[in-house]
């Protein structure tokens, strides 16, 4: 029987996926991975259980997974091959499941999510949308399943590793935090021209290599308004304690400003690597892979404020966190819908935002105080309904 510790990455293929597998191979004496989860790129998920020989598998459905099976066998591994939302509810949950790296994108990733806190794992939330949507409900089961829930992104892994590991400390050393965003491919361009950006535009990220949703959502700034919705319920922070500025260079990747003053930051170069390998084996530190920050090539490290005019998204986190228990998942799946139709090219980019604004305005959430999951997940089906409405009278 293994000693290391079993590893479930759900969304195994993708960016976070795919440089978590990287990471790990540098250590294969520290983790065994145990299972594995895609949702389309079968092709790359039998590659990496060609490579990682993982007990179980899960994909999106049966035909993918009749699929699979055979080739599995073929190669001589006897890797279980699963399908469907439940299955993946399982394989988070598992026994013999010691940690598991949530980067399945958007409100697919936020019932396995659950699963894994309730059952006490230790999460490492590459999955905004879990908190963006789940909220309250999420970090109740954390605390109730004993679950250890560690940031992913760089911004939210940049304050949890300046922050003590105290927690109840946390409200008397903190004033604020900032959380820094490169402003994505357009930062300098005319907003009045933003209308006729492309999807191939706007997933070219000038720092980061990031999934084409993620890329879209950085380039509106919508991601960084998740990350503030994030961060309000990871550190127990007031909206009005959460700011965000420009830093082109993406070196800072967020900072504490202290009660005394004083302003922590985390640096390194922009490179997913660094907070995998810090969740992985935190509290312990190891190679991750990221190229070393090499200061005397900096030329300078430069700070400016968001445009509202170029990112009308971002003001939206701090509406959407004001407004009853619920908005902040309306938000999120009105943003996704949006963005699929951006990428399917129905609607423009500009679009994205109006979409977003005009859900929020037209579905006021009801929510109960003790509200559980299928009551999101149905607010969630009505938000992505009306976005669609939305886009159809909005028109090309």
């Amino acid at each position: 029987m293994s000693l290391r510790p079993g590893l479930v990455i759900l969304g195994a293929t993708g960016s976070v996926g795919t440089s978590t597998l990287e990471v790990v191979a540098r250590h294969p004496e520290r983790f065994e991975v145990v299972g594995l989860s895609a949702h389309r790129r079968v092709d790359t998920l039998f590659e990496q259980c060609l490579r990682f020989d993982p007990r179980e598998v899960v994909v999106a459905d049966e035909t993918q997974a009749a699929q699979l099976r055979p080739r599995l066998r073929a190669a001589g591994l006897r890797t279980e091959v699963r399908a469907g939302a439940a299955a993946l509810v399982e394989l988070a949950a598992g026994g013999g499941v010691d940690i598991v790296m949530a980067a399945i994108v958007g409100a697919a990733g936020l019932a396995p999510c659950l699963a894994a806190a309730r059952a006490g794992k230790r999460l490492l939330l590459a999955n905004k949308e879990a908190l963006v949507v789940g909220g309250g409900l999420f970090m109740r089961a954390v605390q109730e399943g004993g679950a250890t829930l560690l940031p992913i992104d760089s911004e939210h892994s940049a304050i949890f590793q300046c922050l003590p590991a105290d927690r109840a400390s946390w409200p008397r050393r903190i004033d604020h935090i900032v959380l820094t965003a490169s402003g994505g491919p357009f930062r300098e361009r005319d907003p009045a021209t933003l209308h006729a950006v492309t999807p191939e535009q706007a997933v070219a990220h000038p720092n980061w290599v990031m999934g084409r949703k993620i890329s879209v959502d950085s380039a509106t700034m919508m991601n960084k308004a998740l990350e503030v919705i994030e961060a309000h319920w990871l550190f127990g922070l007031a909206p009005a304690q959460i700011e965000v500025v420009i830093h082109p260079q993406s070196i800072v990747h967020s900072m504490v400003v202290c009660r005394d003053g004083s302003v922590l930051a985390q640096l390194g170069t922009p490179d997913m690597k660094v907070p995998i390998a810090y969740g992985l084996a935190w509290p312990e530190r190891i190679e991750s892979g990221a190229p070393r920050l090499d200061f005397a090539a900096l030329k300078a490290l430069s700070f400016e404020p968001a445009d509202a005019r170029r990112f009308p998204g971002l003001p939206l986190a701090w509406q959407a966190l004001a407004a009853p228990a619920g908005t902040t998942a309306v938000l999120n799946a009105a943003n996704e819908e949006a963005v699929a139709a951006f990428l399917a090219g129905t609607i423009a980019f500009t679009a994205i935002h109006k979409v977003v604004a005009e859900a929020l305005d037209r579905l006021p959430p009801r929510l109960a105080p003790d509200h559980g999951l299928d009551e999101l997940l149905e607010l969630d089906g009505r938000a992505r309904s009306l976005a669609r409405r939305i886009m159809k009278e909005l028109g090309p």
